[in-house]
């Protein structure tokens, strides 16, 4: 199971937000190069980052951050964030991105997703970010009568690389994830799964883990607030 440390940017600063509210959020770094170099200096294989601005503002907000981090580090990373036409994945992905993560269109434009997943095979994910099991969009603040098992299964032909999986009541609330959840639609959908929200200690991981039918697990605050070592974790998971 791969651990993705996780960099959400806001205004162009590495933060963490409580539940996805933006008026919540607690700088944690205002140099985001320099925290994915510690990130990559301690042994992770991928990074994880969001583009908080551009999810309500539904267009790239923090490039200059992202590009910033591309350009210091040399492991694949995946962004997710306002990113909801092709010629915006296609520049992402010019950019040197290895995926790029699909949210808001996968509900609102499916055909996107599989447009961009025939073009660019491998690189394109579908974020998944639910309230007690149903869609949220726009930076989760519109909710869908969608279910997020209902929308992982209708790309389960589309040739995605992952779908990342988010429980909104548990980012950034440090109680540990939904694994029964997470291990559901795992079982549910042939493609790889990715758990985000809450995971914040290494039992978190391995109860993840453990599951077998979740192939990565993105931490986020943990990782800042030293409740989850990433050196150890990364050796816990082999």
């Amino acid at each position: 199971m791969i651990l993705y440390p996780a960099i959400d940017l806001k205004d162009g600063q590495a933060v963490r937000l409580l539940r996805g509210n933006m008026d919540s959020s607690t700088v944690f770094n205002d140099d985001p190069a320099a925290q994915a170099r510690a990130f990559v200096d301690a042994g992770c294989t991928w990074l994880h980052l969001v583009d908080l601005n551009g999810a309500f503002a539904g267009r790239p907000e923090n490039a200059a951050a992202v590009e910033s981090i591309l350009a210091a580090t040399d492991v694949p990373a995946q962004l997710g964030g306002g990113i909801r036409d092709m010629a915006t994945i296609e520049a992402w992905l010019d950019k040197g991105l290895a995926r790029v993560i699909l949210g808001t269109v996968a509900v609102e434009n499916p055909g996107l997703v599989r447009e961009a997943a025939r073009a660019f095979p491998g690189q394109v994910a579908v974020g998944i970010d639910a309230r007690k099991g149903r869609v949220a969009t726009k930076g989760w603040a519109e909710e869908t009568d969608v279910q997020a098992t209902d929308l992982a299964r209708s790309f389960e032909d589309a040739g995605v690389a992952a779908i990342v999986y988010t429980d909104i009541d548990r980012d950034g609330a440090m109680g540990g994830p939904n694994v029964e959840a997470t291990a559901d639609l795992g079982r549910a959908v042939s493609i790889p799964v990715i758990a985000s929200g809450g995971v914040s200690s290494l039992a978190d991981l391995t109860a993840l883990r453990d599951t077998g039918v979740i192939a990565g697990a993105i931490s986020g605050r943990a990782l800042y607030d030293g409740a989850l070592d990433l050196r150890e974790a990364l050796a816990a998971l082999g």
